[in-house]
This record gives C-alpha cells, structure tokens and sequence, in this order.
C-alpha cells in the first residue's frame, strides 16, 4: 500500500515543476553523460576573459514549447531536447518536432550509442528509430511493463549505456536490457537518478545518497553529510571523487567515503540562486546552471571563470538542462528557449551595448592593466579580469578620442584628439600638445628617437633621463599622417585622408627636404583611401583597387597581382596589422581574416571563424592589438572581442554529413521515399524528379558549407553553398551516385554517398523488349513478305510498263508517221493547191488578156475604113460586134474557172450561197475574184464592165454581206 503515497508524491512535485512561475521553478536538473570526445589537455589555461558567444534559439526559430527538460547529444552529433510540446532534434540545419502517444510532456531524453533516442514522460517510456524514411518513428516500451509495475508517474531521467538503458521516476528504476525491463522499487521515493564514470547514483528521500548496482541500492552517505538537502548535480571529481551540487547548500565532496564542503567563488551565488543542474565540461572545468541567476563556469580550483545570465547573452535565467555536445558547446535547455553557449570558440566579447566605453579604437595591456582607447576617452581595468569581468573605469582626463597606445620600453603612450600623454597607473602626464596622435613609431636606427603621425604632420619624441619627451615637429610638411612607413636613408611613406605623400627628411631628422604627393598620374587607382603598410618586410599600398607596389626606378605604381589574386575579395583590404608569428590580420571594411603566407607562395586565408564580428567594427579606423603571444584584442562599435589562438575545434574529427531525407517531387505534394544509404535504391521510372535533403551536426556561428556532385548526372562538383537541400528532376534512367560533403573553417569533412537506380519505364523493361523484339521479327518477316509481294508487283509494274511503253512508242511514231503522211500530203495538196491557183491566175489572165483582145479588137474594127477611107458599114460591125459580144459572154470561160476556182477554194461558192442566199450569180463572181485579189481593172475586164461598174457592185456587195463600215471585203472573203 505505500506505492500510493510514492505516487502522489511524484503527482505533487510534478505539479510543482508545471505549475511554479518562471523566476522561482525548481527545474529539471538534467545531467549528462561526461568527458565527451575532444576534450583537450591544452584546455587547463585557457583565459576565460570576457563573455562567449551565446546562439538564442527561440520557441518561434523550432517551433516547440518554451520548456526544454532535457537535452542529450547523439552518437551522429545531433541534438536533443525533452521539450514541452514533444521530442525536439536539431542537426545543425533543421529543427524537427515528433510527439510522443497522447501528446504527452516528453521530460526526459537520452541517445544510445548505437542510434536509438529513448525519452520518457507521464506514464510513458520508449525509443524513437529512424524508419525507413530517416524520420524518427517512436516505439513504446513501457506497454511491456506488468499490470502491478505500471508506470503511473513522470520519468525524469533516461541513461545509454552499451548494455542497457535506466529509466528513472520518482516510484521506480525501469532497467531495460535484451529486450526486457526489470523493475526496482522501494519504500521510499527516489529522488534523481545520476550517471558518472559508468556508476548510477540515485538519492532516497530521507535517507541519503545510494549507488544503484547489479539492480541493488547501496548506500554512500547520509543525507545529513550533504545539509539533507536535495542532490541536483552529480560530477566526477578529480581522479575517483564525485562533486555533488545541492539545491540550496551549496558544492560538496565525495571522496573515499567522506562528504565535505567544496570551497569555490561561486557558491554563495548557487545557493542564493538555486542550483539546479551540472555538467562538466573541457576536461576541467565545471557548468551549473541555476533557477534565478543563469550559468555559472568553475574551473578545478574553485574559482569562477564565467558568469551567464540574461544580461550577457541568455534568453532566461532559469536553467532546466544543461548538456554538451561534441564540439564542447554548452547547450542551456531554459524555461523558454534554447541556448548554446560557445564555450570553447577561440573568441570572447566584453559587450559594451550599454555604450560605456563607446567605439574602441585601440588596447593595451600595461603593468596589470589593461587599457582601452575608445571615442570617448582611456578606460582601463584589472588584467586579469577578476572573475574574467571587467570593471572599466575612465582615466581622469582622458575625456575625448583616443587614437594609439604604444609601449616603448617601460613606457605606455597615449596618442590623444588632445595631443600625446605618458601613463602611469591610473593617471596621464601630458607630452606634447600636438593634436591627434594618431600613430608612434620608433625611428629607423634610432633607440632613442621616435616619430609620431598627427592632424598636422608629423613629431618627433627623444628619450631622455626621465623618459620620453616631446622634442618637435617635422617642419615643411602639415598634411594628417594616419599611417607612415619608414625606408632607409631618412625617407618616409605617409598616407591620410588627404592622400599619399613620399618625404625625404635632411640629415637632422627636423625638417622635410624634399616631398611629393603620388595620384592617379603615377599608377595609383581613383581610391578614396591609400593606406602604407609594411607586409614581411615590403612596403605594400592599400587601395579600393586591391594593394599596389611602388617601382622606384619609374617612379610608379603597378598592382600587386600576385598578391591579390592569392587575396580573393581581401585584395581590396583598407588595413594590414601583424600579429608577431609571421601571420597578418587583413581588414576589408568591417570583415576580417587572419592571412598566413607560407612557403612556396601559398596563402592561408581565415575568415569563417570571424564571420561573427563582420560589420561589427567600425569602417576605416577597424584595428587588432596583439595583447599577450597568444591573445589579441578585436576592436568592435560595440565593446571589443578578445581572440585566442589555441581552440579545440581543430582537434575534433568531423562526421560525415547525413542524408536526412529523399522526396519524390513530382506533383505539388512532396512524397518521401525509403532508403538507405548502405544499399542500392531503386526508383520507378516515373519517380525522377527528386530533393535531397542533408544535414552536418556542427553548431557554431559559422556557416556550414555544402558541395554536392550527382555521378551519372555531372562530373564536377557544385559550387559551395549555405543551402541543405538539392532538387533533380527530369532524371533519365539509370545509376546515380550521390555524394555530399561539408566545410568548415576551412576544413572539409569526408564525403557520404547514397546511390540509387532510377529503373527505366514499363516500356523499357525486359519483357517490353522480348516482346520489341518478337514484333520487330515478325514485323521484320511482314516486311520481307511484303518487300517480296512488292518486288513482285513492281517487276509486274515494270513488265506492263514496258509494254505500255512500247506500245505508246508505236502508237507514237504511226501517229508521227501519219504526221509526216499529212504534212506530205498538205505539202503536195498546198503545191496542188498552189499550181491550181497559178494555173486560176492564168486562165483568168487569159480571159483578162481574151477580153481585152476582143475589146481592142473591137475598138479597131469602129476605126477600120475601106480603100476608100469610108468607115464599115452598121450591119458588118453589128455581126463583128455580135461575134465579139458572144466570145465575152461565152460562159464556157466561166465554167471552167468557177470549176478551177472551186477545186482550188473548195466550198466556197457553197458556204456564199449558205451563208448569204440572196447573191446572184454576178455576185458570186465578183467575190471569186476578190478573193483571188484581183484589181477593180482586171475585173471589169473579166465581167465586161467598167471599173465604175465594178466600185458599183463592190458596194452592193458589201450591203448583201453586212460588212461594217471599216471592215475590209477582199480580207473577208480571203478569211472565208
């Protein structure tokens, strides 16, 4: 019967975590599993100074509840948190929510070795595996468990090892191994289960602290021994102790049996503020995170190293979880959000949001001190920092901007807006009133002498008894010196914001003897700035245009092509500062890099670990001060970062990117497909449109690059990008072999592959091409027989073209033959025909000549007289003239030519008669005469008649045939 009170008690303190408001929650105190891979010997003297980078993650960036229980990192390096709202991951590059049966408090997480992620919550444990998609699938092992071991109660702790997995309520320790859970009750609740080193330690209310062995309790201490308050934090403490943080009394000591207090800086602060969870990290140094007051850093001694709270970086002072991944961030599990602390980055930021020290300009550190140069006047501070805080004061008199600090010797000086003082603690002795100071350097071949840049030329210092004093100005030359470089034999480069100026110095060093001010006309690019520097040893020109060398023979500038094409988008840097091991900072309006030039021309160049401060410095007067060996101080508009040169980042292997999942995206709606990156993946042929999505758990500020190549698709690689995810479409079929692999910080992790076989259409299967070939046979055969039908019929086509052909041929020459017949025969008719004309011609000229005879006969007989002159009697000429009359109208004549005449113009007279049946016998010989184009003379001859006579008949002629006024008779009749 006692399991009932134990089960309310476990309602009731789960009641007080759910319920209790922010400021004053007892969180889960989530320990996790230590000394992670990469931790670093080297680790032991790190200077903690100043604040690391802080990640926010907010509930809106991954979609979850505020509260993050748990957290625990997996075996590939991804993140996991118990969040309010279910299982939350993180690799990297995605976030991804899964919820657990009835959408319950997921309150506990851990990730095995070998891959599973088993988490806990009210009334439920189980593990997630990832399915056949790469999605985490959950699978319960709690529904295993007995009717009488039912888990009625939240879990609040879940450990991995390589044999089993605990799970811890407030009633129980759920052991599961081979597939089975053993149960161990007592009669007291348990409070919080903890693993250190491979041992699991659990406190029993009232009764103390007890190991949890073989599935027994065997108890270590007394609940008096630690101020019988409740245990929230387990470590391991030096080589076989365990640090025990309690809620409200404080560290304590576990160490061959006895329990002591552990004496440390932050203590009263864990009290005040609540302890509530531990975790030890970088080998040797502790984190706890607090209710009310953030994270507090211990390193082995004792002392605190680092204070996170709200006002330096965290989004919430109440600490629910704390966990670190491999890399050794801290990753901060609150009561609303998720942090990530970069604990381990190389740099460090004193954030100056509050604007009390204003823009630094420069830094020093100086007998305990370090000193900051800002717009606002000379800070300085404690060196090192108590607690790794600063506590800036200003240096009275200092007010105003402050340019350069330069230690020559035991000496610090100050390059002011007001002139240049002398340091000494924390007061200023004034040198020189020469305004702006803005950089000092030591004379060429002189111990004793140096030379200072101003707003009006330049100064010279000389070293005397009591220091260094002001001596005077270098006359004959006024222009602002912001930046100078010294060559042999007393010349100088200057440079400001007023151009580039070449000086030659007389023997005396007082005074400037010849001078000249180098523009475009001598080489120099149109740059609004031309910056000197000195680069291992040569005199290098910094311009808009990238750097530029000086030819002295020409007296020119050339670009120094060399340098800058090794330089990439650094070529155009406005500042050179040199960091003392051979290696440069390169500043690029707001960006930095660190440059290492190496043997044979390489060039290293470092700007992704920097990305963080780009545009956080200001523009044109960006600087690096190199504070100790191994330190330098990064100049921000906002405070200033302090840069280590050891980082553990560099010792840690990187994984391999995953592939988390492979989409169909054929259509609107993206499908997932199962695979699995250890075997073969065959697609269907219309599955060739597809995304790839990737992911490298790496967690920092920097960017994570990705390069990807698909071989079967592409030989090359893709360009590096930010991007997670590829999309292919339109692939053909065949085998491809995806490959991924990542960058960082110039580091390029190995490459993973997935292949898979895009399987060709239903088409272009085996059977599609049996079946292609038994139709390409048989339509080959059909081709054959009907080649054969075709040749046939064509031969056929052939044979009876042949004989058309041929008969066409015979027909053609009878018909050209009976052509040439009938132009034979035209020919001999048109003679025939011609001959009959002649001889129609001649025998009307013979009746013409006969007529005209008988007329002239005629006319002779009316003149003939007798002997005796007396004219013939009218009875004689009347017989002679009748004789005469009857040869002209003998019609004999007539006949024959009107029978000449029609087998000469056949028809004719037929179609007259036809065609015009009202012409009369003399009608019709005048037009056979006309038409044989005789003259009106010879007409009247053959008809007997005058030419008037003929005009006459002519004309009537012309009536009977209806001719027009201007159509011609003879042309009618010929056309006839």
């Amino acid at each position: 019967m006692r399991s009932k009170p134990i089960i309310i008690l476990g309602f009731f303190i789960t009641l007080v975590f759910v319920s209790m408001p922010a400021h004053a929650k007892l969180a889960n105190p989530s320990n996790i599993a230590f000394n992670q891979e990469g931790t670093s010997s080297a680790q032991e003297n790190i200077q903690f100074a100043g604040a690391p980078l802080v990640q926010n993650f907010t509930k809106s960036a991954y979609e979850a509840g505020n509260q993050n229980w748990s957290a625990s990192c997996g075996y590939n390096g991804s993140m996991y948190f118990a969040n309010s709202d279910g299982l939350l991951s993180f690799d990297g590059q995605h976030w991804q929510l899964s919820t657990m049966p009835r959408k319950i408090i997921v309150r506990a997480v851990a990730a095995g070795k070998k891959g599973g992620i088993y988490s806990g919550g009210f009334g439920e444990f189980g593990v997630w595996d990832k399915n056949k998609f790469g999605q985490l699938a959950y699978r319960s092992l709690s529904d295993q468990l007995s009717d009488k071991d039912k888990l009625h109660d939240e879990i609040w702790k879940i450990y991995a090892d390589d044999e089993k997995v605990l799970f811890q309520s407030f009633s129980a320790i759920y052991t599961y191994q081979n597939g089975k859970i053993s149960v161990l009750k007592t009669k007291d609740p348990f409070l919080f289960l903890y693993q250190v080193n491979g041992r699991y330690l659990i406190e029993v209310i009232s009764k103390g602290l007890f190991e949890f062995s073989k599935g027994k309790l065997i108890k270590l201490a007394d609940k008096e021994q630690y101020g019988s308050s409740i245990i929230l934090s387990i470590l391991p403490f030096g080589a076989k102790g365990l640090l025990i943080g309690t809620a409200q009394k404080g560290l304590f000591v576990l160490e061959n049996k006895q329990v002591t207090p552990w004496a440390n800086e932050a203590n009263n602060e864990l009290q005040q503020f609540q302890l509530n969870n531990g975790l030890k990290v970088l080998g040797n140094h502790y984190a706890f995170g607090t209710i009310l007051n953030g994270v507090y850093l211990l390193n082995e001694e004792g002392k605190l190293v680092q204070h996170l709270n709200k006002s330096n970086g965290l989004q919430n002072n109440t600490v629910l979880s704390l966990q670190s991944d491999k890399f050794q961030n801290i990753w901060v599990g609150l009561d609303n959000g998720i942090d990530r602390i970069e604990i381990n980055s190389p740099i460090y930021y004193y954030d100056d949001r509050a604007g009390i020290l204003g823009t630094v300009y420069t830094s020093k550190i100086y007998k305990g001190n370090i000193y900051i140069g800002t717009n606002q006047g000379l800070y300085y501070s404690s060196w090192p920092a108590t607690h790794n805080r600063f506590n800036f004061r200003l240096m009275e008199g200092s007010q105003g901007q402050v340019w350069d600090l330069f230690q020559v010797g035991d000496e610090l000086l100050c390059g002011h807006n007001n002139g240049t003082f002398r340091i000494n603690g924390s007061k200023l002795e004034w040198l020189s009133t020469v305004t702006g100071g803005y950089s000092l350097r030591p004379m060429q071949d002189r111990d004793d002498r140096l030379i200072q840049g101003t707003y009006t030329g330049l100064a010279i210092f000389n070293k005397v008894q009591k220091g260094w004093q002001f001596d005077k100005k270098i006359g004959n030359f006024n222009e602002p010196v912001q930046y100078l470089e010294q060559l042999a034999g007393n010349r100088l480069w200057v440079s400001g914001y007023k151009g580039l100026f070449w000086l030659q110095l007389n023997a005396q060093q007082d005074s400037v003897r010849q001078q000249k001010k180098y523009t475009e006309k001598e080489g120099l690019p149109n740059s609004p700035y031309i910056n000197v520097f000195d680069l291992a040893g040569r005199t290098v020109f910094a311009t808009d245009s990238g750097f530029y060398l000086h030819d002295e023979i020409a007296d020119r500038f050339h670009a120094y092509t060399q340098l800058n094409e090794r330089l990439g988008t650094f070529a155009n840097a406005n500042k050179v500062v040199e960091t003392g091991d051979g290696k440069y900072w390169f500043i690029r309006k707001g960006h930095i890099a660190l440059v290492n030039f190496g043997e044979g021309g390489k060039v290293a160049i470092d700007s992704t670990r920097f990305k963080a401060l780009s545009n956080r410095m200001l523009s044109f007067y960006e600087n690096v001060n190199r504070l100790t060996p191994n330190l330098s101080l990064i100049s921000l508009d906002d405070g200033f970062a302090l840069y280590r040169k050891t980082t553990i980042q560099n010792q840690v292997k990187l994984a391999d990117p995953y592939i988390r999942r492979f989409e169909d995206i054929a259509d609107s709606t993206a499908r997932l497909i199962a695979f699995n990156t250890a075997e073969e993946l065959i697609l269907e042929a219309k599955q060739n449109n597809i995304r790839i999505t990737y992911a490298l758990p790496y967690f920092s500020n920097n960017d994570v690059q990705f390069q990807y190549l698909l071989a079967g698709n592409s030989k090359n690689w893709s360009a590096w990008s930010t991007l997670t995810q590829k999309e292919f479409t339109n692939l053909d079929p065949g085998k491809y072999i995806f490959k991924v692999r990542a960058s960082i910080n110039g580091h390029v992790t190995p490459v993973n592959e997935l292949t898979f076989e895009i399987a060709a259409p239903w088409y272009r299967s085996v059977l599609a091409w049996v079946i292609y070939t038994i139709l390409a046979l048989t339509a080959l055969y059909g081709l054959r027989r009907y080649y054969l039908y075709k040749l046939k019929r064509h031969r056929d086509d052939v044979h009876q073209k042949t004989l058309h052909e041929q008969e066409e041929r015979l027909q053609k020459e009878m018909f050209e033959n009976e052509q040439r017949l009938f132009k034979l025969k035209n020919s001999q008719l048109e003679k025939e025909l011609a001959s009959k004309n002649r001889e129609l011609a001649n025998s009307a000229m013979n009746i013409v000549y006969k007529n005209e005879l008988l007329n002239n006969v005629h006319d002779e007989l009316l003149q003939l007289k007798d002997n005796e002159g007396r004219k013939l009697s009218g009875d004689q000429l009347k017989r002679i003239s009748k004789i005469i009359d009857d040869a002209r109208s003998d019609e004999r004549d007539w006949n024959l030519f009107e029978e000449s005449f029609n087998e000469a113009h056949e028809n004719f007279f037929k179609k007259l008669k036809n065609n015009h049946p009202e012409l009369v016998p003399n009608d019709l010989k005048l037009c056979a005469y006309l038409r044989m184009n005789m003259s009106s003379k010879e007409i009247a001859s053959l008809l007997n008649i005058t030419t008037r006579g003929v005009e006459i008949r002519r004309y009537r002629l012309r009536k009977k045939l209806n001719l027009e006024h201007d159509q011609n008779l003879t042309e009618f009749l010929i056309e006839l």
